[in-house]
This record gives structure tokens, C-alpha cells and sequence, in this order.
């Protein structure tokens, strides 16, 4: 996700609603300028925008949560089309299933020569590894998105296990019909995108040499780039990714330039530092700026939301003014290692653990955690002279944030979520330890 604040994600502590925040944003924001997107070549030597769009976070109706806004959908589309944005992806597990065909329907209404899209073989569930279902699968993602071809179509989060990827793609002769589609034409880029383990990593990428992978899609941003793994012993610095992709001359497709909004969502502390730095660009362009400098980098996807968060991306790539080695040096050297001292919970608001069986709100749980505690308002020790607003105000925006009915209270330890969630946090465990907090705060009244 992408934005200047963190409104698209959950009401502020303060108690305004996501669209309240998002309609004052939206008024005092500065028109991107059109014709000046910057375009990186791919292999083939076409020009792809340097943002991408990542439709795994579509707009809802205002009067209904669970339908999605098909009309506001395509007029971001259109916006984006317009303002130099070629570069769509999706997947068919993303927005509850319904993502490729609402970006099917968005994207037909143009002239299929003025964007790219990419989706995935998501081929998560063991019942979707045989060859029959996985070609299902693909050919399905076609008709949604109504196109005849692929421009890029991605193994979807490799990364768990060799045994796992086997499975997946080559005992089942997937990657055998996925190469011949290719030179059939029928995709046109070959790559896939990873979460999970080192050895894993190495391991597919060197089956570069029978692949030929056309790109990677890889996490990177200036929190992962040195802390990835010291945050989660699962992943991989990004760093290290991106450096391996450049060696072979692979172009690196980027996704969770912001965490999920974290990088978005500072401290207040951070966030008045970087403002004192440049005062006219938001929290979240120095992010998409960072991820953007690489000259490897092929595009930075961003599931946006709100129009303002297209906006403000615009802002930061019509055109990119890269990072100077300075600023990057700060980021790494001061915000980062900050950050890693906060020991957030590190849920990006993927939503790869949704929808839970018994309606808990996973992620939102975690971001309204993450964010009270980046704000400084998590209550502390009973005898703080803060204590009792802190506690006030917890309370009053969790309600805001998340129904009660699915709230942390909720969870049953099913674990079903727990081998969906790439960055290996231990769900179950964290909501468990939220429900016995929130719990302790309503007795302390």
C-alpha cells in the first residue's frame, strides 16, 4: 500500500474516519503533472513506468465494506493511464478473489498497446498442484482480465521450501507448459515473486540458466534493505536480493516500498525529521523515492487505495528525483535502525492471511497496534500519569478500527492463517497476547 499518511489503513487514534482524513488530503494536495512519469526498459526494451499499480487493495463502497467500487476503481485506472502508469498488477487471490476482474474491467476500456498486466499462478492450496488445476488456474486469469496474453506472469511467493516449489511447478509439469506458453507468446515475461528463505532463493534463481526468468519481484525498501532478516530470521535483506538480480541482469520488480503503510506511519519524531528535510514531500515519497533510485529497479508496485494515494505516488515518479547517496545513507543509518527498535508487530497488510474462518480482522488488529504504538499512545504502567487517556484512547479507536465482533477475542488457534503470512509472524500467538492486553486495560477502568 501507498500513502501519505497512514488513513488508508485504519481510523486514526484521534478518531477520524479513513475517508475524513483521505477527503483532507485529497483538497490540500498538488496536482501531479502529466508527461513526465519515468520509464525503466525491461529486456525486450520496452518502456515500463517506474510506478506500478498493485490492485491487491481496491476500493470499497462507503455503504458496503465488502462489495468493491467498481466505478472508482476505473476512474483511478483511467487517472493513472493518463498520468504515464502502464504497469498493473494483480493475482487471483487478491481482494477476496475478485482483483482480476476488476482489473479486467478497468483495464479493457483502453487500447490493450497502452498497459502491461501481470498476474500469478497462486497455487497456495495442494489441491491447486496437480497440472489440470494450475492450468485452470492460468487460463482463468486470462478471462478475467480479458486478454488474449500475459505480459508478466509470476510464480506466486516462492520461497517456502525446494520441496514446496517442486511440487508447485515442476513435478507437475507446469513449468514445462508455462515455458512453452511463453514461446507460444502467450506470456510475454516470465519471472516470480519471493518471500521466505535464502537457500530457496539461490536455489530457483540459478535455475536461471534453463529459465531464463525475464524478471524477480522482490520486498525492498530501506527498512529491509539491511534488516530483513534481522527482523525476521525467514527473510532475506534486500540488499542481498537485489544484488544477486543484478548480477545476473535480471530486472527487479518491487513490491511493499512502504511495509504495508508502515514506512508511511512513522513515529512522530521521525516523521518532523524528515518534513525539516524537505518540508514539500510527504512521509511516503521518501520510501517511494528510495525504492525507485536503484537503477535495477524495474517498477515499484503500490496498491493504492484512494485517489490520493495515486496522487502523491505520481508526485514522487513524474518525474523520480533520485535519492542522493546522503539521504540514502540517513535512511539506512538513522530512520532504519530506529525503526528496528520500535519491534512492531511486522504485518504489512498483505492480507495473504485473510479471510479468517471465524471473521477475525487479522491485519487490521496489528496496524491499529502498530500505529498507537508509533504514536505513543500505547498504554504503559498503571501508575503513568498518561496511563488512563492512553487507555481511554486505545480502547475507543480499536473499537473504531476493527467491530468487536472481530476483534483479537475471536481467534480459536486454528492456524490456518499461520502458513499464509509471509513474513512468518506467528498470528495466532500475537493475537492471543493483544486479547489478554485489551482484556487487562478493561478491567484496570
Amino acid at each position: 500500500m501507498s500513502a501519505s499518511t497512514a488513513t488508508a489503513l485504519v481510523a486514526a487514534c484521534t478518531g477520524k474516519r479513513p475517508e475524513q482524513k483521505a477527503a483532507e488530503e485529497y483538497k490540500k494536495q498538488v496536482e501531479p503533472p502529466t508527461g513526465q512519469m519515468t520509464y525503466r526498459k525491461n529486456l525486450k526494451g520496452e518502456d515500463i513506468s517506474l510506478l506500478g499499480y498493485g490492485m491487491m487493495r481496491l476500493p470499497t463502497k462507503v455503504d458496503n465494506g465488502d462489495e468493491f467500487d467498481q466505478d472508482m476503481i476505473n476512474r483511478q485506472v483511467d487517472y493513472a493511464i493518463e498520468h504515464g502508469v502502464n504497469y498493473f498488477d494483480t493475482s487471483p487471490v487478491y481482494c477476496q478473489g475478485k482483483s482480476e476482474r476488476c482489473t479486467g474491467i478497468a483495464l479493457s476500456r483502453h487500447k490493450r498497446s497502452e498497459y502491461y498486466v501481470a498476474t500469478k499462478l497462486s497455487n497456495f492450496n495442494p489441491k491447486f498442484w496437480s497440472r489440470e488445476a494450475s492450468i485452470e488456474m492460468y487460463r482463468n486469469s486470462m478471462k478475467e482480465l480479458k486478454v488474449d496474453y500475459l505480459d508478466y506472469y509470476l510464480l506466486h511467493a516462492v520461497g517456502g521450501s525446494m520441496d514446496e516449489f517442486n511440487n508447485r511447478y515442476v513435478n507437475n509439469g507446469i513449468m514445462d507448459f508455462l515455458l512453452k506458453e511463453r514461446e507460444a507468446g502467450r506470456i510475454r515475461n516470465l519471472g516470480f515473486s519471493f518471500h521466505g528463505y535464502k537457500e530457496v532463493f539461490d536455489e530457483v534463481l540459478a535455475m536461471h540458466e534453463r529459465y531464463h526468468w525475464d524478471f524477480v519481484q522482490i520486498e525492498l525498501n530501506y527498512l529491509d534493505w539491511d534488516f530483513a532478516n534481522e527482523i525476521n530470521s525467514r527473510n532475506v535483506d534486500a540488499s542481498y536480493l537485489y544484488s544477486e538480480l543484478q548480477r545476473l541482469n535480471i530486472p527487479a520488480v518491487i513490491m511493499e516500498p512502504l511495509l504495508g503503510g508502515r514506512l508511511a506511519n512513522l513515529p512522530q519524531y521521525l516523521a518532523n525529521e524528515l518534513k525539516q528535510r524537505n518540508p514539500e514531500r510527504s512521509i511516503a515519497s521518501w520510501a517511494f523515492r528510495y525504492a525507485g533510485t536503484p537503477e535495477g529497479v524495474l517498477t515499484v508496485l503500490s496498491g493504492m487505495t484512494y485517489m490520493e494515494h495515486l496522487k502523491d505516488n505520481l508526485l514522487s515518479y513524474c518525474p523520480l528525483q533520485p535519492l542522493t547517496p546522503q539521504e540514502m545513507t540517513y535512511l539506512h543509518d538513522e530512520v532504519a535502525r530506529k525503526i528496528v527498535g520500535l519491534e512492531n508487530i511486522p504485518c504489512n497488510d498483505c492480507k495473504y492471511c485473510m479471510p479468517c474462518p471465524y471473521g477475525v480482522d487479522i491485519p487490521g488488529i496489528f496496524v491499529h497496534y502498530n500505529k498507537c504504538k508509533n504514536e505513543g499512545i500505547l498504554p504503559g504502567d498503571t501508575g503513568d500519569k498518561s496511563y488512563r487517556e492512553n487507555r481511554r484512547k486505545y480502547l475507543i479507536s480499536l473499537d473504531r478500527s476493527v467491530p468487536r465482533s472481530r476483534q483479537a477475542d475471536h481467534c480459536i488457534g486454528c492456524r490456518q492463517c499461520v502458513s499464509h503470512c509471509p513474513q512468518n509472524i506467528r498470528i495466532p500467538h500475537e493475537l492471543h497476547k493483544l486479547d489478554q492486553m485489551i482484556e487487562e486495560l478493561k478491567r484496570n477502568s
